[in-house]
């Protein structure tokens, strides 16, 4: 397939690596042609310099038969002005875009994008990893809005249900209980046994009200 990355920071050198390891072909864009030092010698895809919103640069990218294009750069409004273009004027079929600024990531919802936004994904995990000793999470969807966590059940809550644990399920649901090597598919009346391995997909707040009511000491 052939990718577009626009902006050679640290994000974008890796992520044209990635790419061209996967056997794709990648053209990669910057403005500052010293950026281009970032990428590794393994890379063998194509590089231009130029400003990234001209019609012409964007044009030598090949971004007329682009299977998706990536805007990396740290400039939020530069990011999702190549993004939008993109998208309206040269239908590319696969657009992701970098929210570097958490505070400008309602801009770029309002066109619409898929955006990865590693500051705010960032700063959430330092936090669970810091406050969660008891679970973690074992898979992150979108920017983190949903994950799936690992919990294992304690002493005190053998006996009970998924329906006492989490009433009306409160910004989780239940995915998949391993009890003694097996995996089964809880239903909202399931025991629970000492040890059992319980993995729910849940909302940040949906996993502390979780890990409260489980009492997992300061993850409450």
């Amino acid at each position: 397939m052939n990718f577009i990355v626009v902006g050679c920071g640290r994000v974008g050198a890796e992520l044209a690596l990635r790419l061209y390891k996967s056997g794709h072909q990648v053209v990669v864009v910057d403005q500052n042609e010293a950026s281009f030092n970032r990428i590794s010698p393994e890379f063998r895809g194509r590089t231009v310099w130029g400003e990234t919103l001209r019609q012409d640069v964007l044009e030598r990218a090949g971004i007329q038969n682009a299977d998706g294009l990536a805007a990396v750069t740290n400039s939020d409004t530069l990011n999702a002005a190549v993004a939008h273009a993109a998208r309206k004027i040269y239908k590319v079929p696969v657009i992701v875009c970098r929210n570097y600024d958490p505070r400008l990531r309602g801009m770029l919802e309002a066109f619409g994008l898929q955006i990865v936004s590693s500051t705010a994904w960032g700063a959430q995990r330092t936090e669970e990893l810091l406050t969660s000793v008891s679970s973690r999470a074992v898979f992150s969807a979108g920017n983190g809005e949903v994950e799936i966590y690992e919990l294992v059940i304690p002493d005190s809550w053998a006996g009970r249900t998924w329906d006492e644990l989490c009433p009306g399920n409160a910004g989780t649901l239940p995915v998949a209980l391993t009890r003694a090597g097996r995996a089964i598919l809880p239903v909202s009346d399931i025991k629970f046994e000492s040890g059992d391995v319980l993995h729910v997909s849940a909302t940040f707040d949906g996993i502390k009200s979780l890990r409260a009511r489980l009492g997992f000491g300061v993850e409450a």
